[in-house]
């Protein structure tokens, strides 16, 4: 088995169990998995797929294509942002598949963490979709969706009602590890940390969007909640408070000092071919000189 991809299979009835997890790229194994799966209902659990490339996504449509033509009926759970993201970008991801839950990502402007809360696509109810509300673990505030609604939600707008639930909620109890009744994990395994999972992260946005580290910008993020005084990245130094004592005469010099070094540490001297520019300039000059002089001595 690779390394990049991860993959089980078990089964319960004619409902087979296939849990899926790591990348799936040009080298992925999933044209291995169709002998394993028999007709009936195949339960694909998606939660711990990091990233799908383009290769990837051939691979998986074909894949989900031989499995229909072999009479598997595909179920979609716990699907990861980078596969939801696939999902509103290709237009036949699921098949004639149903996404029955998936990861909704938050972002916490005050403490700079991230999670994604495990959402029943069943719950969501019509459109205009809302993301759930979710609350930092850290600081109990409420956490801002992060990403856009209109676009990660787009999917839903499509979705096809679940055939035949009790038996898919059945499997996904018995086969999958630690989750209730309806499938969704329990207790604090519902929502999870990116921090602790930090290959959870979406390897496509739904939209572009600016990334955060600890030495860039903050990222721009659709707050669903009052707006936050902005964050101060690690490292940083406080700003100085109206009263408090200005810098010393010679910490402004020195930098001032430092600053002039830098600027001329910055200039450039000429290149070679400036300079060779310069020189076939003024011989073109001295060229024309000449010859207007000999011109008008005539």
């Amino acid at each position: 088995m690779s390394q990049k991809f991860q993959h089980t299979v078990q089964h319960r009835g004619d409902v087979s169990y296939v849990k899926l997890g790591g990348v799936i790229d040009e080298d992925n194994e999933l044209g291995e998995l169709v002998e394993k799966i028999p007709n009936g209902t195949a339960v694909i659990d998606l939660g711990e797929i990091e990233r799908i490339n383009s290769c990837g996504v051939r691979d998986w449509v074909n894949w989900l294509s031989k499995l229909e033509t072999n009479g598997t009926r595909s179920v979609l759970v716990e699907c990861s942002p980078a596969i939801v993201a696939q999902i509103n970008l290709v237009n036949n991801f699921t098949g004639s598949g149903v996404v029955k839950s998936f990861y909704v990502p938050y972002f916490c402007p005050e403490c700079d963490e991230e999670k994604v809360l495990l959402v029943e696509a069943g719950d969501m109810g019509p459109p205009p979709h809302e993301p759930p509300t979710c609350r930092c673990d850290e600081c109990d505030l409420v956490m801002d969706f992060d990403d856009m609604p209109d676009s990660y939600f787009a999917f839903l707008s499509n979705q096809k009602k679940l055939a035949e639930p009790d038996k898919v909620n059945g499997a996904v109890k018995d086969l999958g590890t630690g989750r209730a009744a309806d499938g969704t994990p329990s207790g604090k395994h519902k929502v999870k940390s990116r921090a602790s999972q930090p290959n959870i992260a979406p390897g496509v946005p739904s939209l572009p969007s600016i990334q955060r580290n600890s030495t860039g910008p903050m990222r721009t993020h659709q707050s669903s909640g009052p707006q936050q005084a902005p964050l101060r990245t690690s490292g940083s130094r406080p700003p100085q408070l109206n009263g408090s004592k200005p810098p010393s005469a010679p910490s402004i010099a020195a930098m001032s000092m430092r600053n002039m070094q830098l600027s001329s540490a910055t200039i450039a001297p000429p290149s070679k071919s400036n300079a060779l520019v310069f020189v076939l300039v003024g011989v073109l000059v001295a060229a024309i000189i000449v010859l207007a002089y000999l011109v008008l001595t005539k």
